[in-house]
């Protein structure tokens, strides 16, 4: 198997199967729980009902940072079937720098939240903490999309994506003629 096929498939089951990576799936819980968060800090300047605002909050960076140990991983199995050398492998190793260092802040502040009042607002330092690892986690999460989009990591091969193009109980086979071609001629249409 060369490097590039190699790097499309999983170095272990447990990082999902082919054409379908468990890694972009996961990350959906850290992003989201820690934008909730964020909106739950800046909510809770704008109601003088904090009481579930702030340790909701808190709640949440706890979650994000459970989901983002599953994810990370995952994502780093994957980081191991790609080639080192490589543009990709730069980009993922750059991508897991920045998605721990916005996981580290996020870390970070749920500490410093605990036994925090319910009844003030979130600090603005502490959302402020929180903004800047979203931030951070934007700049990974940009790299994340470059690996699977521009470089195609874990990403099915061209050959194997082609049937999804083609019409529900269709008999056609995606074409040899190369890489993601399609063969659109129908048998009992030719002769018509």
């Amino acid at each position: 198997m060369d490097e590039l096929t190699q790097a499309k498939h999983p170095v272990t089951q447990l990082a999902g199967w082919y054409g379908h990576p468990l890694h972009p799936a996961l990350v959906s819980i850290p992003i989201g729980a820690w934008v909730a968060s964020v909106a739950f800090d800046v909510a809770s300047h704008l109601t003088s009902d904090t009481a579930f605002l702030v340790p909701g909050a808190t709640w949440l960076l706890v979650i994000g940072l459970a989901g983002a140990a599953a994810a990370g991983m995952i994502g780093f199995l994957d980081l191991f079937a790609i080639p080192t050398g490589t543009r990709a492998f730069r980009t993922g190793l750059l991508h897991m720098t920045l998605t721990l260092v916005a996981s580290t802040l996020f870390g970070v502040g749920a500490l410093l939240r605990r036994g925090a009042s319910v009844t003030e607002p979130t600090s603005f330092g502490l959302l402020a903490l929180s903004v800047l690892g979203l931030l951070i986690l934007l700049g990974g999460g940009f790299l994340g999309g470059e690996l699977a989009f521009r470089y195609g990591v874990r990403v099915a091969e061209e050959r194997h994506q082609a049937e999804g193009y083609l019409p529900p109980n269709s008999r056609h086979a995606p074409s040899q003629d190369g890489p993601g071609s399609v063969s659109t001629s129908h048998p009992h249409q030719e002769g018509d």
